[in-house]
């Protein structure tokens, strides 16, 4: 006979435990007891306090405690006050020095944001094969953040971004069994926000978020983008240097189109553009900031899009300054070669990468010649078409200090972008504990993945959507849910239009 998980108990170093369900209060939906004990998750709360997770969430080895030193520890209400005065050096100004050891817990606030951010892109994204939506959006876009539980992050979504391929992009195009889709060559691949009135007050500046998407957890999609480099100019992104040269599989998706499909008749890169430059406009005379953010393909995207915004001067603003550009990375591979590297940073742009050091994502393309060659090889090297670099300023993680992570040969865990979430949590510098600091739930690690030590009886996973999908209609018959007009999707939207309203 098959037990609810909300009534199970378990016994554990002595003392009866709840399940993760009942410990975080997530609001569960059964389909009645009949249902052999089936369980659908509807939503997790993001964030639980602190104590709770030092009181109910303990390691095989050690309880694990909040916080070694009171004077660590920062709340949130004096992140919101001082990020106003320090947001530029938490941007990069510097290079983060002297930020990444010991962890500066401001970064550690910007760093989860962004993050949830991209993570946001998965969460989104309709990756059902059986699906008519697949490929696109599961959400309008004036209910987004409010879908996602992101609505805390004071972002309103201004425009969804849409990519095609004219080359083989099997494993990342998605694309629905059915002839009847609502489109056969484009993927909604990521979107624009910009943070509202209060937020922008806390954070110092009015900022415009660009999150590209990335894969499935599934690797088999760096076989794609294996190509030589291409010099930048031959696909109209403009460069003084015809040396600067970039993955063509990188450069093709940023920047292909299809006439023929309203939702990619513009390439990603042109609808991008035209949306800075709108909310540019609409916000001048405002002290601004242009963001971007990704996981694994999506940070390849950001770190290209930041290259193009720089290069054609889209963050000039009208007193001649340039809004401050930056990129959060998570687990990206290498973008271009080493000109592209000097081109970034003559530009100013500030890019910070966070891997976990057992991924092997970042280690691609140019796993035999990159930044690590002897400098004796180097200038031979380069003059190789698959001669690459890392950009930017790295802080690396690792998985294995972490004492709620299992051990697993699954690369997949180790490219997880929630998992990347949690080791931020707890990171604090070289050599120090694996703390959680900031009361991130663990529970959200296995959210799409099986990393959590078995025994805090949290399944892998567990995000899923009610039936797949599916409805029962007035005869009784299982159907696709009906979903709005998704050319609403392609409508640009200000805080002020009347579809936020």
């Amino acid at each position: 006979m098959a037990i609810p998980i909300p009534n199970m108990v378990f016994h554990f170093n002595g003392c009866e435990q709840k399940t993760f369900l009942q410990r975080h209060h997530v609001p569960t939906l059964f389909a009645g007891q009949a249902r052999k004990g089936s369980i659908l998750i509807k939503q997790l709360t993001n964030r639980v306090s602190a104590r709770k997770l030092s009181q109910h969430l303990l390691s095989e080895t050690a309880t694990v405690r909040v916080k070694e030193d009171p004077q660590e520890m920062k709340t949130e209400e004096e992140i919101e006050v001082k990020l106003a005065d320090t947001w530029r050096k938490i941007h990069g100004e510097d290079d983060w020095e002297g930020m990444l050891d010991p962890f500066h817990p401001l970064l550690r606030s910007e760093l989860t944001r962004y993050g949830e951010m991209a993570q946001a892109c998965y969460d989104a994204f309709d990756f059902d094969h059986y699906s008519i939506h697949c490929g696109s959006c599961k959400f309008r876009p004036c209910q987004f953040f409010q879908s996602l539980g992101l609505t805390h992050h004071g972002y309103d979504l201004t425009s969804y971004l849409y990519a095609t391929g004219n080359i083989n992009f099997p494993k990342f195009i998605k694309r629905s069994l059915s002839s009847e889709s609502w489109s056969q060559t484009a993927n909604w691949i990521g979107y624009v926000a910009v943070s509202n009135d209060e937020t922008s007050a806390h954070l110092g500046r009015r900022d415009i978020m660009i999150a590209w998407r990335g894969t499935a957890t599934k690797l088999e999609w760096l076989a794609d983008f294996m190509y030589f480099l291409k010099p930048i100019k031959v696909r109209m992104i403009p460069s003084p240097d015809a040396r600067v040269e970039v993955e063509t599989g990188f450069l093709h998706l940023y920047t292909d189109n299809n006439e023929s499909c309203p939702f990619a008749k513009h390439s990603a890169r042109d609808q991008v553009l035209a949306e800075v430059k709108r909310l540019m406009n609409h916000y001048k005379g405002e002290k601004l900031s242009i963001t971007m953010t990704g996981h694994s393909l999506g940070s390849a995207l950001a770190i290209l899009n930041a290259y193009d915004i720089a290069e054609t001067g889209t963050n000039i603003m009208d007193d001649g300054q340039a809004a401050h550009l930056s990129v959060f990375s998570f687990s990206g591979p290498r973008v271009g070669n080493i000109r592209f590297k000097e081109r970034l940073d003559e530009l100013g742009v500030k890019v910070l990468r966070v891997r976990n050091v057992h991924d092997k994502v970042p280690l691609a393309p140019g796993m035999l010649f990159n930044e690590r060659v002897p400098a004796i090889l180097q200038q031979l090297a380069e003059r190789f078409p698959w001669w690459y670099t890392h950009v930017g300023v790295e802080l690396p993680l690792n998985h294995r200090d972490s004492p709620f992570l299992k051990e697993t040969n699954d690369l997949a865990c180790f490219h997880n972008m929630e998992a990347h979430l949690h080791l931020i949590a707890g990171y604090h510098g070289r050599g120090r504990k694996f703390v959680l600091a900031n009361g991130r739930d663990v529970a959200l690690v296995n959210k799409a993945a099986d990393f959590l030590k078995d025994h805090y009886l949290v399944p892998p996973n567990w995000l899923q959507r009610e039936n797949k999908g599916l409805v029962q209609d007035h005869k009784g018959n299982w159907i696709q849910l009906e979903r709005e007009d998704l050319k609403e999707h392609l409508k640009k939207f200000t805080p002020t239009s009347r579809y936020w309203k």
